[in-house]
């Protein structure tokens, strides 16, 4: 488990970034040895539950996400390989919470999160 600092927002339509959390992804990761046999990468459902478990585990991201988070867009863009650091970046803004996954200077995944609308209270 990865020890990650918790910057909770009011808002998520303001511009909130979060510091870099960094992930490293096992060698041993049950995904590699069936994706693919001889030249292992991650998964991308597998690198999504990495950002996700980020995302639910700052209080105002999760509470703007719900219970159920939902990914509208998601982009991947260079392989991750077994042993691999991920530096993953959140940040809030226009009713979004965005997300980029970095793999030292390249860009592994990008994307966003729906964010969840609720009724104003009366």
């Amino acid at each position: 488990m990865v020890d990650r600092p918790h910057r909770p927002s009011d808002k998520v339509t303001d511009i909130v970034p979060m510091q870099p959390i960094v992930v490293q992804i096992a060698a041993d990761h049950p995904a590699f040895p069936g994706h693919f046999p001889g030249s292992p990468v991650l998964p991308g459902v597998c690198l999504l539950a990495e950002v996700i478990e980020i995302a639910l585990g700052d209080p105002g991201h999760a509470q703007a996400l719900g219970s159920a988070p939902r990914i509208a867009v998601a982009k991947f863009l260079a392989p991750v390989r077994p042993g691999a650091e991920l530096a993953v970046q959140l940040q809030s803004a226009e009713g979004k919470i965005s997300f980029e996954a970095w793999q030292g200077p390249q860009l592994a995944a990008s994307g966003h999160f729906e964010v969840v609308t609720r009724p104003a209270k009366r």
